[in-house]
């Protein structure tokens, strides 16, 4: 079971690491117009309509694998075992103790000050 959550996590953060990485290299949608004006290189490595798509589909196929891989993981992460409950199901119940009673505290003077017996 830890080998295939261990594959899992493996595989969504490959997946993360990809996404990454394709998100940063794709141009924003002002890229052609500013193409247009000279300011960029129209020559890409896919073409220039092609790089979209290419790039566009692998970010969702990533995406998908990542999300899929986050439900998986999820799920995995919510099995319990039926032999073990709750932690806490064994747990000790503390009772706090008693409070004193209110005849046996000491009296405290009201006003505040110290009271001198007298002689």
């Amino acid at each position: 079971m830890n080998l295939v959550i261990t594959l899992i996590l493996t595989v969504q953060l490959i997946a993360a690491v990809a996404m990454i990485g394709l998100i940063l290299v794709q141009h924003g949608k002002g890229a052609d117009m500013g193409a247009a004006f000279g300011s960029g290189g129209s020559g890409s490595l896919f073409g220039a309509s092609g790089s979209a798509n290419f790039l566009s589909r692998t970010t969702a196929i990533l995406a998908t694998v990542f999300f899929v891989c986050t439900l998986a993981l999820a799920y995995f992460g919510n099995l319990r075992p039926a032999s073990s409950g709750s932690v806490l199901e064994g747990a000790a119940v503390v009772t706090p103790p008693a409070a004193p009673a209110a005849d046996t505290a000491p009296a405290v003077p009201a006003s505040g000050a110290a009271q001198i017996p007298a002689k």
